[in-house]
Protein backbone atom coordinates (compact mmCIF):
# COMPACT_ATOMS: atom_id res chain seq x y z
CA UNK A 1 0.00 0.00 0.00
CA UNK A 2 1.66 3.24 -1.04
CA UNK A 3 0.00 6.56 -0.76
CA UNK A 4 0.30 10.42 -2.08
CA UNK A 5 0.64 14.05 -0.35
CA UNK A 6 -1.61 16.83 -1.70
CA UNK A 7 0.09 19.60 -3.36
CA UNK A 8 -2.84 21.99 -3.86
CA UNK A 9 -6.41 22.55 -2.07
CA UNK A 10 -9.30 24.12 -4.09
CA UNK A 11 -12.64 25.72 -3.93
CA UNK A 12 -14.63 27.21 -6.41
CA UNK A 13 -18.21 29.31 -7.15
CA UNK A 14 -20.51 28.59 -10.04
CA UNK A 15 -19.90 31.12 -12.77
CA UNK A 16 -20.92 31.21 -16.32
CA UNK A 17 -19.15 29.58 -19.17
CA UNK A 18 -20.06 30.46 -22.71
CA UNK A 19 -20.68 27.03 -24.91
CA UNK A 20 -21.67 27.14 -28.78
CA UNK A 21 -23.55 30.67 -28.51
CA UNK A 22 -25.12 29.20 -24.83
CA UNK A 23 -24.22 30.17 -21.58
CA UNK A 24 -23.65 27.36 -18.91
CA UNK A 25 -22.99 27.70 -15.87
CA UNK A 26 -20.23 25.46 -13.57
CA UNK A 27 -18.13 25.63 -10.58
CA UNK A 28 -15.26 24.10 -12.05
CA UNK A 29 -13.06 27.28 -12.27
CA UNK A 30 -11.46 26.70 -8.92
CA UNK A 31 -8.61 28.53 -7.25
CA UNK A 32 -6.33 27.05 -4.60
CA UNK A 33 -7.02 27.90 -0.60
CA UNK A 34 -4.29 28.63 1.90
CA UNK A 35 -4.36 26.75 5.23
CA UNK A 36 -7.01 24.03 6.48
CA UNK A 37 -10.37 23.80 4.90
CA UNK A 38 -13.31 21.73 6.07
CA UNK A 39 -14.46 18.47 4.14
CA UNK A 40 -17.89 17.71 4.92
CA UNK A 41 -20.23 14.56 3.70
CA UNK A 42 -20.45 16.94 0.40
CA UNK A 43 -17.59 18.11 -0.05
CA UNK A 44 -15.17 20.65 0.79
CA UNK A 45 -16.76 24.14 1.94
CA UNK A 46 -17.27 27.11 -0.11
CA UNK A 47 -16.92 24.56 -3.02
CA UNK A 48 -20.00 25.29 -5.71
CA UNK A 49 -21.52 22.52 -8.50
CA UNK A 50 -23.58 24.06 -11.33
CA UNK A 51 -25.23 20.66 -11.93
CA UNK A 52 -26.24 19.21 -9.02
CA UNK A 53 -27.66 16.28 -10.87
CA UNK A 54 -24.72 14.89 -12.46
CA UNK A 55 -21.90 16.40 -9.88
CA UNK A 56 -21.13 16.45 -6.41
CA UNK A 57 -23.54 14.52 -3.52
CA UNK A 58 -22.00 12.08 -1.12
CA UNK A 59 -20.41 9.73 -3.75
CA UNK A 60 -18.53 12.55 -5.74
CA UNK A 61 -17.66 14.92 -2.91
CA UNK A 62 -14.00 15.12 -3.20
CA UNK A 63 -12.25 15.37 -6.69
CA UNK A 64 -8.48 14.14 -6.94
CA UNK A 65 -6.38 14.63 -10.02
CA UNK A 66 -2.94 13.64 -10.14
CA UNK A 67 -0.28 16.53 -10.46
CA UNK A 68 1.65 14.06 -12.56
CA UNK A 69 -0.63 14.61 -15.53
CA UNK A 70 0.37 18.13 -16.16
CA UNK A 71 3.60 17.51 -17.48
CA UNK A 72 2.10 15.54 -20.37
CA UNK A 73 -1.15 18.50 -20.66
CA UNK A 74 1.86 21.25 -20.70
CA UNK A 75 3.08 19.15 -24.19
CA UNK A 76 0.33 19.71 -25.71
CA UNK A 77 -1.62 22.82 -24.22
CA UNK A 78 0.98 24.52 -22.26
CA UNK A 79 1.51 25.34 -18.92
CA UNK A 80 -1.48 25.08 -17.07
CA UNK A 81 -2.10 26.50 -13.40
CA UNK A 82 -3.49 23.76 -11.15
CA UNK A 83 -5.99 22.63 -10.85
CA UNK A 84 -6.77 23.48 -14.05
CA UNK A 85 -9.17 20.03 -14.41
CA UNK A 86 -11.63 21.42 -11.67
CA UNK A 87 -10.06 19.34 -9.19
CA UNK A 88 -10.65 19.88 -4.83
CA UNK A 89 -7.59 18.38 -4.34
CA UNK A 90 -4.20 18.13 -6.65
CA UNK A 91 -2.05 15.40 -5.53
CA UNK A 92 1.23 13.41 -6.22
CA UNK A 93 2.11 9.85 -5.21
CA UNK A 94 -1.40 8.31 -6.74
CA UNK A 95 -2.95 8.19 -10.14
CA UNK A 96 -6.03 6.77 -11.48
CA UNK A 97 -4.32 3.44 -11.79
CA UNK A 98 -3.20 3.19 -8.21
CA UNK A 99 -6.73 4.20 -7.10
CA UNK A 100 -8.65 0.88 -6.44
CA UNK A 101 -12.27 1.78 -5.78
CA UNK A 102 -13.64 1.51 -2.06
CA UNK A 103 -10.49 2.02 -0.63
CA UNK A 104 -9.95 4.23 2.28
CA UNK A 105 -7.52 7.16 2.98
CA UNK A 106 -6.80 9.46 5.77
CA UNK A 107 -6.22 12.97 4.86
CA UNK A 108 -5.50 15.59 6.85
CA UNK A 109 -8.41 14.83 9.81
CA UNK A 110 -10.70 13.66 7.07
CA UNK A 111 -11.13 10.19 5.88
CA UNK A 112 -11.69 9.58 2.08
CA UNK A 113 -13.11 6.34 0.28
CA UNK A 114 -12.26 6.28 -3.54
CA UNK A 115 -16.01 6.19 -4.98
CA UNK A 116 -15.11 6.34 -9.26
CA UNK A 117 -13.22 7.74 -11.68
CA UNK A 118 -14.74 11.47 -12.96
CA UNK A 119 -16.28 11.09 -16.55
CA UNK A 120 -15.31 14.21 -18.47
CA UNK A 121 -17.69 16.40 -20.05
CA UNK A 122 -18.05 19.41 -22.46
CA UNK A 123 -17.55 21.77 -19.51
CA UNK A 124 -14.17 20.94 -19.52
CA UNK A 125 -13.84 21.90 -22.99
CA UNK A 126 -15.85 25.62 -22.18
CA UNK A 127 -13.57 26.10 -19.26
CA UNK A 128 -10.28 25.63 -21.48
CA UNK A 129 -11.59 27.23 -24.65
CA UNK A 130 -10.88 24.02 -26.43
CA UNK A 131 -13.54 22.35 -28.57
CA UNK A 132 -12.57 18.71 -27.69
CA UNK A 133 -10.85 18.65 -24.38
CA UNK A 134 -13.79 16.21 -23.05
CA UNK A 135 -12.98 13.71 -25.82
CA UNK A 136 -9.10 14.53 -25.19
CA UNK A 137 -9.26 14.50 -21.85
CA UNK A 138 -11.46 10.49 -21.57
CA UNK A 139 -9.26 9.17 -24.59
CA UNK A 140 -5.70 10.00 -22.71
CA UNK A 141 -7.34 7.93 -19.12
CA UNK A 142 -6.07 11.60 -17.36
CA UNK A 143 -8.96 11.97 -15.86
CA UNK A 144 -9.22 12.30 -11.76
CA UNK A 145 -11.40 9.79 -9.68
CA UNK A 146 -13.86 10.84 -6.98
CA UNK A 147 -14.46 10.30 -3.52
CA UNK A 148 -16.46 10.28 -0.83
CA UNK A 149 -16.33 11.50 2.92
CA UNK A 150 -16.82 8.90 5.47
CA UNK A 151 -15.25 11.22 8.49
CA UNK A 152 -15.63 14.31 8.51
CA UNK A 153 -12.63 17.16 9.07
CA UNK A 154 -9.95 19.44 7.46
CA UNK A 155 -7.01 19.34 4.94
CA UNK A 156 -4.37 21.26 3.67
CA UNK A 157 -1.60 21.78 1.25
CA UNK A 158 0.78 18.70 2.21
CA UNK A 159 -0.90 16.54 4.32
CA UNK A 160 -0.47 12.74 2.83
CA UNK A 161 -2.69 10.59 2.31
CA UNK A 162 -2.23 7.84 4.04
CA UNK A 163 -3.73 4.07 2.83
CA UNK A 164 -5.88 2.71 5.68
CA UNK A 165 -7.81 0.17 3.55
CA UNK A 166 -7.34 -1.72 -0.12
CA UNK A 167 -9.84 -3.81 -1.12
CA UNK A 168 -9.09 -7.19 -2.67
CA UNK A 169 -11.00 -6.85 -5.80
CA UNK A 170 -8.41 -4.54 -7.64
CA UNK A 171 -10.61 -2.64 -9.67
CA UNK A 172 -8.73 0.76 -10.03
CA UNK A 173 -10.63 4.07 -11.21
CA UNK A 174 -8.60 3.67 -14.13
CA UNK A 175 -9.88 0.38 -15.20
CA UNK A 176 -13.38 1.22 -14.78
CA UNK A 177 -13.07 4.20 -17.02
CA UNK A 178 -11.02 2.29 -19.90
CA UNK A 179 -13.98 0.18 -19.75
CA UNK A 180 -17.32 2.62 -19.48
CA UNK A 181 -15.46 5.22 -21.45
CA UNK A 182 -13.49 4.01 -23.86
CA UNK A 183 -13.10 -0.02 -25.27
CA UNK A 184 -16.76 0.05 -25.25
CA UNK A 185 -16.43 -3.22 -26.92
CA UNK A 186 -14.26 -5.06 -24.65
CA UNK A 187 -17.38 -7.09 -23.12
CA UNK A 188 -14.79 -9.70 -20.86
CA UNK A 189 -14.03 -6.74 -19.01
CA UNK A 190 -17.73 -5.46 -18.71
CA UNK A 191 -18.30 -9.11 -17.18
CA UNK A 192 -15.07 -8.68 -14.90
CA UNK A 193 -16.99 -5.04 -14.10
CA UNK A 194 -20.08 -6.84 -13.40
CA UNK A 195 -18.83 -9.29 -11.40
CA UNK A 196 -18.03 -6.81 -8.60
CA UNK A 197 -21.40 -4.28 -9.37
CA UNK A 198 -21.42 -3.96 -6.04
CA UNK A 199 -18.58 -1.51 -6.32
CA UNK A 200 -20.21 0.72 -9.14
CA UNK A 201 -23.27 3.20 -9.20
CA UNK A 202 -26.36 1.76 -10.36
CA UNK A 203 -26.42 3.67 -13.38
CA UNK A 204 -23.11 1.92 -14.92
CA UNK A 205 -24.60 -1.48 -13.73
CA UNK A 206 -26.74 -0.80 -15.92
CA UNK A 207 -25.16 0.85 -18.82
CA UNK A 208 -23.04 -2.47 -18.83
CA UNK A 209 -25.97 -4.73 -18.77
CA UNK A 210 -27.08 -2.86 -21.87
CA UNK A 211 -23.91 -3.53 -23.62
CA UNK A 212 -24.04 -7.28 -23.11
CA UNK A 213 -27.45 -7.03 -24.46
CA UNK A 214 -25.69 -5.77 -27.60
CA UNK A 215 -26.50 -1.77 -27.49
CA UNK A 216 -24.38 0.55 -26.76
CA UNK A 217 -24.92 3.95 -25.05
CA UNK A 218 -24.10 7.17 -26.50
CA UNK A 219 -21.66 9.50 -24.95
CA UNK A 220 -22.42 12.03 -27.25
CA UNK A 221 -24.54 14.64 -24.78
CA UNK A 222 -21.82 14.02 -21.77
CA UNK A 223 -18.62 15.26 -24.18
CA UNK A 224 -20.05 17.77 -26.63
CA UNK A 225 -22.89 19.45 -24.60
CA UNK A 226 -26.46 20.60 -25.64
CA UNK A 227 -26.46 21.04 -29.48
CA UNK A 228 -28.80 23.64 -31.79
CA UNK A 229 -30.12 26.67 -30.63
CA UNK A 230 -32.43 26.86 -27.15
CA UNK A 231 -32.16 28.25 -24.13
CA UNK A 232 -29.53 27.45 -21.54
CA UNK A 233 -29.65 23.77 -20.82
CA UNK A 234 -27.85 21.13 -19.39
CA UNK A 235 -27.22 17.75 -20.83
CA UNK A 236 -30.02 15.79 -20.47
CA UNK A 237 -31.58 14.56 -16.75
CA UNK A 238 -30.74 10.74 -16.67
CA UNK A 239 -29.05 10.54 -19.87
CA UNK A 240 -26.72 7.51 -19.46
CA UNK A 241 -23.76 9.92 -20.87
CA UNK A 242 -24.19 12.08 -17.98
CA UNK A 243 -21.24 12.70 -15.87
Amino acid sequence: MSGGRVSTVSVGVVRPLSWHGRTVVSGIGKRPVDGPVEVTRLGLAGDEQGDRKHHGGPDKAVLVYPDEHYREWARQLGELDRPAFGENLTTTGISEGDAVLGSVYAVGTAVLQVSRPRRPCYRLAAHHGVEDMAVRTQRSGRTGFYCRVLTPGHVAAGDRLEPLHVPRHGITAAEVHRVLNVDRADLAAARRLLDHAEVLPASWVAVLRTRLDGRLDDQGARLHGPAGPGADTPPRPGSRSAT
